[in-house]
């Protein structure tokens, strides 16, 4: 079976990794938390590129088959020289799905809340300009959102605070989609919908990052199969054992189902 990397900036990868332990609960994982750093979607592009080329080569280094850059921040800032640099290996990475929400939305109103770094990144904006202008995308940022979440504090009334003031653009505009641009924000679904009610289309793209992932691993002979299930390796730059307790909260995958480790790095070298 293959180890896999998953790397974000913090807890919102761990959306990525629940839906992998779904879909391919048989490979081994490293969970990777750059917790001393995050939020990334407030820093230089610049920081972003160098910061996830460190982290990547680094899971490259521990032995990793594939890597999922389960950020969208990182992948819109960093993927293609990573890409370049670790050409060995499957790189995947995350980006909003807007492409499915334009096809999905009925009144062609579409909200994408992301990270301020992701809705000015080149690769963002090359692929909005390929998608139909019938639809109206309203670009919101989601500033302050994920700090709240990697304080465990995703349904909290201080985060339903702040949500309601991002979402009003695109409530006021009538948006009956909205793009969850950030690995972090699937775990805000319950508090979007009180705000909003059950009938808004929330697009979430883990599962098709995950059959991407699930595409890469398949070999010539076959798709590789294992009853047994693999391990999971919490790897944090500042606090191991709260990345784990907040996996145990955050994610519907039987975590005692898998052998886990813990491990805190403080530097990728």
């Amino acid at each position: 079976m293959a180890l896999i990397g998953v790397f974000d900036s913090g807890v919102g990868g761990l959306s990525i990794l629940d839906e992998a332990l779904r879909q391919l609960p048989e490979h081994d994982y490293i969970y990777l938390a750059d917790s001393l750093n995050a939020p990334y979607g407030e820093k230089s592009s610049e920081w972003i590129a160098l910061r996830s080329m460190e982290l990547c080569q680094y899971l490259a280094a521990q032995g990793c088959q594939a890597i999922m850059i389960a950020c969208n921040t990182a992948t819109a800032q960093a993927i293609a020289h990573i890409r370049a640099e670790l050409n060995s290996i499957p790189i995947i990475g995350v980006e909003p799905g807007i492409k499915p929400a334009a096809m999905q939305s009925h009144n062609g109103v579409v909200g994408v809340l992301a990270t301020e770094a992701t809705l000015k990144s080149d690769k963002f904006n090359a692929l909005l300009a390929t998608l139909p202008s019938d639809c109206h995308f309203i670009k919101q940022s989601g500033e302050g959102l994920v700090p709240l979440i990697e304080a465990g504090k995703a349904n909290s009334e201080e985060t339903l605070e702040l949500l309601a003031k991002h979402l009003i653009t695109m409530q006021d505009a009538g948006a009956d989609t909205i793009v969850l641009g950030c690995t972090h924000y699937p775990f805000l679904k319950k508090a979007i919908r009180k705000l909003l009610g059950d009938s808004i289309n929330l697009i979430d793209t883990s599962d098709a990052v995950v059959r991407q992932l699930k595409r890469k691993l398949e070999t010539p002979q076959g798709k590789l199969t294992n009853d047994k299930a693999g391990t999971v390796k919490f790897i944090s730059s500042k606090d191991a054992e709260t990345l784990h307790n907040m996996a145990q909260e955050l994610m519907q995958s039987d975590l005692s189902a898998h052998h886990t480790e813990l491990e805190l790095v403080s530097t990728f070298k």
